[in-house]
């Protein structure tokens, strides 16, 4: 294999990696013993290149491995099936070299043929992958998913344990996409065998394999003795009950039945739990890749004009708010949330200043204000966020009716140019596919979003910054990472000049467990494998 370690560059691209992969576990880990996890909702799939919501996302990480990883509990990049990989000077061609001796749940050794057929089968429009669009940059992507070839032509292997992948443009993005659970690699066989029910019968190569699921009642999780990584996991199995109320989940953890709950602490409950010592002692709190904004539509009068959008940043009161989900959450002052890299350290956003709001508002020729629409999702404690915001703009004169729909009827009128004024983007708000500013921006401020159907609710195209996005995501050369993420926090800031958004605030999550659950606390609220590591934590009794 010709080697390409022409450049302090392409040394750097596998010497960071080769440190992040350095992860010390727990010293006080024990193996061995049994966890008990509790879902309302039963699992739609185990399927990687299907599952797309918070509750499988962790599952599946637990059963599956991709080419790469991250460090547990953060989202620093490290090497996962791929032992090391090499980019090309051009920043188009990735080599990666596979771990040896790596085995399938089934016995079978992995090898570069699973690779091309998992990056295969997740673009094949049979398939109907949500995320098939994330491996955009492949070259021959647009054959493959259009169904007008076979396959990604970029994708090649070169040996059992070399696979080759081309871009068709430099794309700082691409190991983070190597990373998601699209991107895991699956077994042929196992696929074929499951006759289209593969999401119920997956076979991996990850920490756990699937040992029982029923559906409706709960999926069993057991430990792969054969698993690559040495160690891992601590426990022998995970049960999830599927079925279970939170409130009931939380009475049970109290009783010691349950270990995690895992749609959290109930919002009736939270402030009984964080008051009483003993509980809250159990609570692990962290921040998440996640901003809850109210969208204004551009191109709708008067939010057309950017001084209106300035004032209504300006109007909206985000400390009153965050008040209304008990504090669980830090007021937003941009669009990327403090966990993600490329966040602007010390800009303070719109500050709440009613008369300030006033008068941008005079001057933009509105002094009487106006009447608006503000639609918004009509499950708690969405309407009553709704309602703070409505009285908020009160204030500066603006009567904005509420439209409270479903989730879907919200989506449909987000994704329409003149339908919807502005939308509070509450429980629909934006959680980050992978831990880049890139996946902030593209979907819903770019102007690729800003299309009939799309998640950019603003409308807001600003072909100046699209192209210092696209500058920024060509710096693929990891010399550059400061680089790049000096020019994503300008292109925030001036997103935030433009006021397309209000940001409003960024949840932060919170996990309960029983006492007998060891590990780190980032394991508890890891931004990556949410809501819980499962590979990494253990129980101090059995």
């Amino acid at each position: 294999m010709k080697r390409l370690l022409t450049s302090t560059a392409l040394i750097a691209a596998l010497a960071v990696p080769a440190m992040a992969q350095d992860y010390t576990p727990d010293p006080e880990a024990r193996t061995g013993g049994a966890i008990t996890i509790t879902y309302k909702d039963d699992v739609a799939t185990l399927d990687p290149a299907i599952g797309y919501d918070w509750q499988n996302w962790s599952m599946i990480k637990s059963v599956f491995d991709g080419l790469m990883d991250y460090v547990p509990g953060t989202t620093e990049l490290r090497p996962g099936l791929a032992e090391s990989y090499e980019i090309s000077d051009d920043g188009l061609t990735y080599t990666f070299k596979l771990r040896s001796g790596v085995t399938f749940h089934n016995g079978r050794e992995m090898t570069a043929e699973d690779v091309k057929y998992s990056l295969d089968r997740v673009t094949d429009p049979e398939t109907q992958s949500p995320g098939a669009g994330f491996f955009g940059a492949i070259e021959g992507f647009d054959a493959a998913s259009s169904g007008e070839a076979e396959g990604l032509s970029g994708v090649k292997v070169v040996d059992d344990s070399t696979v080759e992948i081309t871009l068709t443009r430099p794309d700082a993005t691409f190991l983070h996409v190597m990373a998601l659970n699209f991107a895991s690699v699956v077994p042929q066989e196992a696929v074929e065998a499951a006759g289209g029910d593969f999401g119920k019968e997956p076979v991996g190569t990850g920490a756990f394999k699937l040992g029982e699921w029923t559906i409706g009642q709960r999926l069993v999780f057991e430990k792969f003795e054969d698993h690559w990584r040495e160690g891992v996991p601590y426990l022998d199995q995970i049960t999830f009950e599927v079925g279970q109320e939170p409130i009931v989940a939380l009475l049970r953890l109290q009783n010691g039945e349950v270990d995690v709950p895992g749609d959290g602490i109930p919002p009736a409950k939270f402030v009984e739990v964080m008051n009483d010592p003993a509980q809250a002692e159990r609570v692990v709190e962290g921040g998440q890749l996640h901003t809850g904004y109210i969208t204004l539509n551009t191109r709708i009068a008067p939010f057309d004009d950017p001084k209106v959008r300035q004032a209504v940043n300006m109007a909206i009161n985000k400390d009153r708010i965050t008040q209304i989900i008990n504090g669980r959450a830090v007021p937003a002052n941009q669009p990327l949330p403090p966990t993600m890299p490329g966040y602007t350290e010390g800009h303070e956003g719109y500050a709440y200043d009613v008369e300030a709001a006033k008068a941008l508002l005079a001057e933009a020729g509105h002094a009487d204000g106006f009447e608006t629409e503000l639609f918004v999702m009509n499950t708690d404690p969405n309407p009553r966020i709704a309602q703070a915001i409505q009285q908020d703009l009160s204030q500066i004169g603006i009567d904005a009716s509420i439209q409270s729909l479903a989730q879907a009827n919200v989506i449909a009128a987000g994704g329409e140019e003149s339908q919807a004024p502005m939308i509070w983007s509450g429980g629909m708000a934006w959680i980050a596919d992978f831990p880049d500013p890139s996946n902030f921006y593209g979907p819903i401020l770019g102007c690729a979003g800003a299309v009939p159907g799309g998640w950019n609710w603003s409308w807001y195209c600003n072909e100046e910054l699209d192209a210092m996005a696209a500058e920024a995501d060509a710096m693929a050369d990891p010399g550059q990472a400061e680089d790049r993420l000096a020019k994503w926090s300008e292109v925030y800031m001036k997103v935030m000049e433009d006021a397309p958004w209000v940001p409003v605030f960024n949840e932060q999550r919170y996990t309960m467990k029983s006492e007998r659950m060891g590990g780190d606390d980032a394991l508890y609220v890891d931004p990556v494998s949410i809501p819980v590591n499962y590979d990494y934590v253990y129980v101090t009794e059995q």
